[in-house]
């Protein structure tokens, strides 16, 4: 047999184009694992399905990303449409039953399309699941609601939320459960815990407080990732985006109440601790007060162990200016504001004492936070500057006198290339 004359090895062959592997999408694997729902017969399962996949497409997104699920949504109808399945037109159903209005045309029209040639599962016909009953249950500092709306239809079941209102509106948990829950919340909870009663409620105030909830724990950064909420979303938006009010006002004393309420916490405050000024007593209240009545959702007085450590550690380090009589005499005023705004509001002694307390647990955070003039916010800055020239600010001609002053060192001292 005659040896190769230097032909390279291969030579001659026809060479094969090597094939791209294209990195799976999120719906390649939602399509994959529709063909556990193709048999299915709970049709609520199917739609916590379908949530789940839509929460994850949500948590995934970037921060600029505005519609992530109809990415999904767009994505999986193109799949399923090009090689018409049962699992695909299951995949495109399931959606459909939770996500939002704004993809419902086209995911209908895949649904019809992929019907003409594809069995659909026994589940889509089942219609929508309609609310027949509500309940509430709040804690004695109104800083944390639970809210039970129960199901009628093919499965009944309820939809359980949990709501904390301190700094801000956020739905911390969901949860779909059964439906005798809502009736033996109070046995269910330990004799120790914070009373939480509970109470029914009209279906449309309760569905709209839930509504209002998800609104803000969408536009809250980072993103809410808890399993259970990012499982969820989309079924409770499902569920509740119809009542979805508008943006609620915060809770306003009338000016007779206003100063009622300062009037009879100084008159106590002094009568059980005359050594306090009664000016310094009083500016620290309506400190207080018109931050209860800027930032506390559930009314003024709704003090609680988290809205002393954001008023302490945040609000206070930034804004508030305080003089040397008013820093000395916050801790215990602000001690005696919360059992006088607590007792107000009727909250038992037993839990007024774990807010009073809280005072001490962040007096060190906020004596490091108020020294730091880095962390002051513009408005402070200015305030402790007048302040330091002896400028009254009741004194409008002397604030503007001492402002166009200030506004001239600091250009002075930038035009000189000063730091500012």
């Amino acid at each position: 047999m005659p040896k190769s004359r230097g032909r390279s090895s291969g030579r001659g062959r026809v060479k094969r184009p090597q094939r791209l592997v294209r990195e799976l999408r999120l719906s390649d694997h939602l399509l994959r694992d529709a063909v556990s729902i193709v048999s299915g017969q709970d049709v609520l399962e199917v739609e916590q399905w379908a949530s789940g996949w839509l929460g994850r497409a949500w948590l995934a997104a970037g921060i600029g990303e505005r519609k992530p699920e109809h990415q999904l949504c767009t994505e999986v109808v193109g799949r399923a449409s090009g090689r018409p399945s049962p699992h695909g037109l299951a995949a495109v159903a399931a959606l459909r039953r939770v996500a939002t209005p704004t993809e419902w045309s086209m995911l209908d029209g895949a649904l019809e399309n992929l019907s003409a040639s594809q069995p659909p599962p026994s589940w889509s016909g089942a219609p929508p699941f309609e609310p027949v009953k509500a309940w509430r249950a709040v804690d004695a500092w109104d800083s944390e609601h639970v809210l039970f709306v129960e199901y009628a239809g093919p499965v009944a079941h309820t939809l359980m939320a949990q709501l904390g209102y301190a700094g801000g509106v956020l739905v911390g948990k969901l949860a779909v459960l059964n439906t005798e829950v809502a009736e033996s919340w109070d046995r269910l909870r330990d004799a120790g815990e914070m009373p939480m009663p509970i109470a029914e409620c009209p279906v449309p105030e309760t569905l709209a407080e839930l509504a209002d909830a998800m609104r803000t724990t969408d536009m809250t950064l980072p993103r809410q990732d808890d399993e259970d909420f990012v499982d969820l979303r989309a079924l409770a938006w499902s569920r509740c985006r119809a009542y979805l009010p508008d943006w609620p006002d915060l809770q306003q004393l009338g000016d007779a109440e206003h100063d009622r309420l300062l009037d009879d916490f100084a008159s106590d405050t002094n009568a059980a601790a005359g050594a306090v000024d009664d000016s310094v007593v009083r500016s620290l209240a309506e400190m207080f007060l018109d931050y209860g009545e800027g930032y506390m959702i559930t009314g003024p007085l709704s003090w609680s162990p988290d809205w002393v450590g954001l008023f302490l550690t945040d609000w206070l380090p930034r804004k508030g200016v305080l003089d040397a009589a008013q820093r000395a005499a916050l801790p215990e005023v602000m001690r005696r504001w919360i059992r006088f705004a607590l007792g107000r509001r009727g909250v038992e002694p037993k839990w007024i004492t774990p807010v009073v307390e809280a005072v001490d647990t962040y007096l060190p955070e906020f004596t490091e936070a108020f020294g730091d003039n880095a962390a002051w916010g513009p408005a402070k800055q200015v305030a402790a500057e007048l302040a330091a020239r002896g400028v009254d600010p009741t004194d409008q001609e002397a604030v503007e006198a001492a402002m166009r002053a200030l506004n001239a060192e600091r250009l002075a001292r930038y035009v000189a290339g000063e730091a500012p």
